[in-house]
């Protein structure tokens, strides 16, 4: 077949309105009141509960539970939100099953750990609903914040603040807020707007004024902020795609997952998405899963991921990469791309066996093999957009294009604080860069009252 021919492998409306409304329907739909009572019965209510300790936001859960048993569900959601204020969306995303779960004292080989996600889910979801506030703003402190990025670390820190009597202002770079959370995970995740829904609770306490379109390094500098504002929170998450470095990389079919997703999120037809016929995805992190599982529920055929090293070392945790195969995607370990073929469209990867070497390094075995393909997919991580961050990034202490922290989230200037992906050591996950947010927060409330 040409690459001409093949080119109309990539097409829309592969599947009718009805079987796409079924596979981007909710992946877990809410408990039932009887449900929730009986996954909240199961709870040992430890007094030191190690759910609570691998939770990286230290939500109470033992206690969040209780309240579930006795039908307080207003104050189930307050003892989630006032430790992790997107306890909704991290209800549907956060990797349980590696995280509280995993600790769950009951996680054991004869029984399955307590169904805390869903529990999370079930006692939040009505605050979102009828948008219930239940935190309030102390007195005013005359104070302003400059909160850079519009995505879980800013909009976490911004709520803070905000609850702690400073005024905020968000600087977005897209066109609405709620960065990954709102651009960035599959569909079947949060389904209903739920991103936008939860991004209107937080800014439903005021204090909080969020400006959209606005880019450091594009349409201000950091030292416009430090000069206008009292603090200075920098959240912008990662902003450009790795690379796989092959020749031919610019190749029609050639693609970003992230971009895609993004795309999707954004679509009001999902039938109208253009998909492969063949797709394959390069990568073994979340986003690899995400755009794997979507493709094949936008109705490719084949599916194909294929990851450097093995299962256990995958970014995807054992859920996600079970989640695929359940939806026919196949996972292809040790195997690396070394070639992208065709002439003006992808038409073929070409990947060579891997594995390691006496210093952990993975390095080709010397055998190769084919994968046809209409589209691929780069799912290989994202890096800080040195190419518009650079100069704004001088000031302060970097490694490996990352922005040092110490514990409270604090850089090296002393009014400028930083969290989520953006930073050393962060994780990409959601939960994580709550987190951050919430504890760079009451640093700056600290710094701001000291001063």
């Amino acid at each position: 077949m040409s690459d001409a021919a093949r080119q109309h492998d990539v097409r829309s409306h592969r599947l009718d309105d009805e079987e796409i409304a079924r596979n981007f329907g909710d992946l877990h739909p809410r408990l039932s009141r009887s449900e929730a009572l009986i996954a909240a019965d199961r709870c040992y209510f430890c007094f030191d509960a190690p759910c609570t300790t691998a939770c990286p936001t230290g939500i109470d859960i033992p206690g969040f539970i209780q309240k579930i048993r006795s039908d307080n569900l207003r104050g189930s959601a307050h003892t989630i939100l006032q430790e992790n204020i997107m306890g909704g969306m991290c209800a549907r995303v956060c990797p349980t099953e590696v995280l509280c779960e995993e600790a769950c004292v009951r996680n054991t080989h004869e029984e399955k750990p307590v169904e805390i996600g869903l529990l999370q889910r079930y006692a939040t979801d009505p605050v979102f609903a009828d948008g219930t506030q239940l935190f309030a703003r102390a007195a005013a402190s005359g104070k302003k914040v400059a909160v850079v990025g519009g995505g879980p670390a800013g909009l976490s820190c911004a709520h803070r603040l905000a609850v702690l009597g400073h005024e905020v202002v968000v600087f977005n770079r897209d066109e609405k807020p709620g960065g990954l959370n709102e651009y960035g995970i599959a569909a079947y995740k949060a389904i209903d707007d739920f991103a936008q829904k939860e991004v209107a609770y937080i800014l439903s306490l005021g204090g909080i004024e969020l400006r959209n379109k606005q880019a450091l390094g594009k349409d201000f500098t950091l030292k416009q902020l430090r000069d206008e504002y009292d603090a200075v929170f920098i959240g912008v998450g990662l902003g450009a795609t790795n690379a796989l470095g092959l020749d031919h990389e610019s190749l029609e079919g050639v693609d970003n997952a992230i971009e895609y997703i993004a795309e999707l999120r954004q679509a009001d037809d999902l039938g109208e998405l253009p998909v492969g016929r063949r797709v394959v995805v390069i990568g073994g992190g979340m986003t690899a899963i995400d755009i794997a599982v979507q493709s094949k529920r936008l109705g490719a055929e084949t599916v194909d991921i294929v990851y450097r090293r093995g299962p256990e070392q995958m970014g995807a945790s054992r859920y996600e990469q079970d989640l695929a195969q359940t939806n026919g995607v196949t996972i292809h370990h040790w195997a690396m791309p070394v070639a992208l073929r065709g002439d003006q469209h992808v038409t073929t990867v070409q990947f060579a066996r891997t594995e390691l070497d006496s210093k952990g390094h993975v390095r080709s075995r010397g055998d190769e093999f084919e994968l046809t393909a209409d589209t691929v997919f780069k799912a290989i991580g994202q890096t800080v957009d040195t190419g518009q961050l650079g100069a704004e990034l001088d000031s302060l202490e970097v490694e490996h294009d990352r922005i040092v922290v110490n514990y409270v989230c604090k850089t090296s200037l002393d009014d400028v604080w930083a969290g989520g992906d953006c930073v050393l050591g962060g994780d990409d996950l959601t939960v994580t860069a709550v987190q951050h947010g919430k504890l760079a927060a009451i640093d700056i409330d600290r710094y701001l009252r000291e001063a």
